[in-house]
């Protein structure tokens, strides 16, 4: 083999406390600690981790920049792991981003921007954040590179699409998703797991979703995070608690998967494009 045959990755499930960065940043630091104590080459954490999700106005007075020494002191906790971890940019005064920070070797590596702000159900970040214009690839080690959407995201199809077309060897999956928060009929719990195991097996691809356990405010985030293979298969689910977990990807595995189901061979992306002029 010409790269490394094995990632090891894992999904952070905790909760974070409304509005206390330096709680939350302590959190982190905690996980932090418990992944490199197993080894792990890549660790996500859930949508808006350091901030909580309900923040209305206060946005603005929890919103940093990217070069923040915050983010920097994570960097350099993690050390050769790569996090991802969810923060509210600032990125002029008065534009907001849900935002990921993609740490590793003690720097920040880059950033991506939510693409699809959802305003249904009980949901309104639309009124609060700037929608993100790019998708965003990082390389973990070598042979392994990480593609990151963020909760909604991951509902519009066509985003995933276009994410996968790079070739992605992981696709990381921060979340924020509390029950009945789109409707009483529509379970977050069950479609989830649908949605994720679809694209993990329609792709070759493993996810990695990391949601938030736990009350804010009248919600309750149910957890739920998992780590799927290439195959949609479960390879770590979490319980209904906080906690980490992990799993080891396979090289290997991926290759015979998107071998057998070649979804990104046969993609004719200039058919696809074509058949969608017209179509806003």
């Amino acid at each position: 083999m010409h790269h490394q045959d094995h990632l090891r990755v894992g999904a952070a499930q905790i909760n974070a406390t409304l509005g206390d960065i330096e709680a939350n940043l302590e959190r982190h630091l905690d996980i932090i600690h418990q992944a490199r104590d197993v080894d792990l080459d890549l660790l996500v954490f859930p949508e808006l981790s350091l901030t909580g999700y309900g923040m209305g106005s206060r946005v603005i007075d929890l919103a940093f920049p990217p070069h923040d020494p915050r983010l920097l002191m994570l960097a350099r906790a993690a050390g050769d792991m790569q996090l991802v971890v969810g923060f509210v940019e600032e990125a002029s005064p008065g534009e907001y981003y849900n935002a990921l920070a993609i740490l590793q070797h003690g720097a920040l590596q880059a950033v991506h921007r939510k693409l699809n702000l959802p305003t249904y159900g009980g949901l309104e970040e639309g009124k609060l954040f700037t929608h993100g214009s790019d998708l965003t690839q990082n390389d973990v080690r070598e042979g392994w590179s990480a593609t990151s959407l963020i909760c909604a995201d991951l509902w519009n199809p066509g985003l995933v699409h276009a994410a996968m077309l790079a070739r992605p060897t992981v696709l990381c999956a921060p979340i924020n998703s509390a029950s009945g928060i789109v409707s009483d009929d529509f379970s977050n719990e069950q479609n989830w797991a649908i949605n994720l195991q679809f694209y993990a097996m329609t792709y070759g691809t493993p996810v990695i979703m990391a949601n938030r356990f736990g009350p804010e405010g009248g919600s309750h985030f149910w957890g739920g995070s998992r780590i799927l293979g290439p195959r949609g298969e479960t390879l770590a689910q979490a319980e209904d608690r906080e906690m980490l977990i992990h799993a080891e990807l396979s090289r290997t595995a991926i290759a015979k998967a998107r071998f057998e189901l070649p979804t990104h061979r046969d993609a004719d992306t200039p058919l696809v494009r074509d058949l969608m002029l017209g179509y806003r």
